[in-house]
């Protein structure tokens, strides 16, 4: 039986943690030797949802219903757990992003499926059932879960795998569910998008800053780095809560978890909650003036230094190499 991907559509464009998705189902297909298919919810191009194929989804089924542009938890849980039952598949990969933490569980029971949610490896098979890596205790270390149930669903970490592009192209087949206007109890009167920014949930390189920076003036010594480096910008929330910086920046156990490749943290002490958002973050960058700051026991590269002297001769050394390369 297949392997199904929910995948996610903003702006028009496939979201990056859903590519991740994505690849993450078609690997999994590969190991099961069977088939990897793709759902699209809301208006997409054609050409766009085809570019699936180059990270192995083989059919996009695209539910093109204008109604779905908006995510409702409860109208998509029908439409995703359709198209798994249309297609038989046994497990339903999909990102473990905000909308996936409100979709996942809700497939799981109406599915009657075992679920993990965000899983950091590929899973391994013995007969039929599959084994699954996670992280637990804010990233402190490593459960291995084991799923048995005849369907499984499994959500992927955003930044977890580097998906391998290759050439294919998925062929896109119309899913039409049977939905009403009765199945739609959200009413979506505007959304706010912020633009110009990468979004820090997709961002490969986060800059970041706190309290030490004394003022919301000062901190062009963290945009721009990030400009430099193609980065996203993050707060703590001591920042945020005194409105130096908009709250969609804050990361930490009470804002967003994000997991780079790099972070930069730059005058943050290092509390247990603000690690609990970003431990998961490959490489982690520590700038402060404080040599006992707790950030340097979870950095793998520490600077002490103040800030104001540290980030000019940061920036102009980065801005050297990038010229060299």
């Amino acid at each position: 039986m297949p392997v199904l991907t929910f995948v996610e559509i903003s702006g028009g464009k496939i979201k990056k943690a859903s590519v991740e998705a994505a690849y993450y189902g078609s690997k999994t297909a590969e190991a099961l030797g069977t088939e990897s298919l793709a759902v699209v919810l809301g208006e997409a191009s054609g050409d766009e949802l085809a570019t699936l194929g180059q990270v192995g989804i083989k059919k996009v089924l695209h539910a093109a219903d204008a109604r779905l542009n908006n995510f409702d938890s409860g109208v998509y849980t029908k439409v995703v757990a359709a198209a798994a039952e249309a297609t038989q598949a046994d497990v339903v990969a999909l990102s473990f992003n905000h909308n996936g933490k409100l979709l996942a569980p809700r497939l799981s029971v109406r599915l009657k499926a075992g679920y993990v949610p965000g899983a950091v490896e590929l899973p391994q098979f013995n007969g039929s059932t599959m084994t699954v890596r996670k992280n637990v205790f804010s990233g402190k270390a490593t459960a291995i879960y084991q799923v048995t149930t005849p369907r499984k669903i499994v959500s992927v970490n955003p930044n977890s795998l580097s998906p391998v592009r290759g050439s294919g192209s998925a062929t896109v087949e119309a899913f039409t569910p049977a939905i009403s206007d009765a199945d739609f109890r959200v009413t979506v009167k505007g959304v706010d998008k912020v633009v110009g920014e990468i979004p820090l949930t997709e961002a490969e390189i986060v800059i970041s800053g706190g309290r030490g920076l004394k003022g919301p003036e000062n901190w062009y010594l963290i945009t721009d780095l990030a400009k430099e480096m193609g980065a996203a910008t993050a707060c703590s929330r001591a920042v945020a809560d005194v409105d130096w910086r908009p709250h969609h920046e804050h990361v930490g156990q009470t804002g967003l978890t994000i997991r780079p490749n790099l972070y930069v943290a730059v005058g943050i002490s290092g509390a247990i909650q603000h690690l609990a958002g970003v431990n998961g973050s490959k490489v982690i960058v520590v700038i402060n003036t404080d040599p006992e700051a707790p950030f340097f026991k979870a950095a793998d590269y520490g600077i002490v230094g103040d800030a104001f002297e540290v980030m000019p001769k940061l920036l102009e050394e980065y801005r050297k190499f990038k010229a060299a390369h």
